[in-house]
């Protein structure tokens, strides 16, 4: 079973953590990983770098253009994952867009994550038909897990949709901007949280987008299965060492 499946089925709220690679230096990558399962994160959403990340707010968006600056490459971040499963076993998703996924080829992107020990993909841009009808087959035959979003503005009919072709979770984008941090949601938001949950869906949600603290994680997990933290995980990372993440994550929970 793909590790992200079996992670879901644990009986408890799950913690996913959102970081840059390449970020803030370029071989920071693996030593985050390692540091983030020490600390008890149960998923780990690894942000492959691109020069118009048109989803991410200001905080991403830098780290991005800095770890471009450091060097990271598609082709090197698969090198630098290659014997992360000798030390790491939560499950790790590649959260990128399309285009540089394009240019390396989807197949030889796929079989790569297959070989390194990558269980899904987050790709903001993909469009679902597309998926559907070009590319689902290749991710089933490198059993990687297409994780699709949905927002506030998302039909009650695309969801369903979305949730009918899905098979681990579903990324809940808590608002309709950019990525970023907030100090808690608004009765909009909660209320938007409640109606997803009362639909039903085969599918678990995660939400992301605006989460920061405990107050924001507590909230977002209310109703749904986990919560994934980004923007505030990299504002973090940015002003203390590694060694300091279970710091961060403690005070999440």
């Amino acid at each position: 079973m793909n590790r992200i499946n079996t992670k879901l089925q644990e009986n408890k709220k799950l913690l996913s953590i959102y970081f840059t690679a390449g970020y803030p230096e370029l071989n920071s990558t693996v030593s985050i990983i390692q540091e983030l399962e020490k600390s008890g994160v149960d998923m780990i959403e690894i942000g492959l770098p691109f020069s118009d990340p048109l989803a991410d707010g200001p905080t991403i968006q830098e780290s991005s253009t800095i770890a471009l600056e450091n060097g990271m490459t598609t082709k090197l971040l698969f090198e630098q994952l290659e014997n992360i499963r000798k030390t790491v076993e939560i499950p790790l998703i590649i959260m990128g867009y399309f285009n540089p996924i394009l240019q390396f080829g989807i197949e030889e992107f796929c079989k790569k994550c297959a070989q390194v020990g990558i269980d899904g993909l987050i790709i903001p841009d993909l469009p679902l038909d597309v998926f559907e009808q070009d590319y689902k087959t290749i991710f089933e035959q490198y059993n990687l897990k297409n994780i699709c979003l949905i927002t506030p503005q998302t039909s009650d009919e695309r969801i369903h949709k979305i949730d009918q072709i899905s098979d681990s979770f579903i990324y809940m984008v808590s608002s309709s901007s950019t990525t970023g941090s907030q100090n808690s949601f608004g009765d909009v938001q909660k209320n938007y949280f409640k109606k997803i949950s009362d639909l039903k869906l085969k599918n678990p949600q995660i939400v992301g987008f605006g989460i920061s603290n405990s107050e924001t994680f507590t909230e977002a997990i209310k109703y749904q299965k986990g919560a994934i933290i980004g923007s505030s995980f990299i504002k973090f990372i940015k002003d203390h060492p590694i060694e300091n993440i279970s710091t961060f994550i403690n005070k999440l929970r």
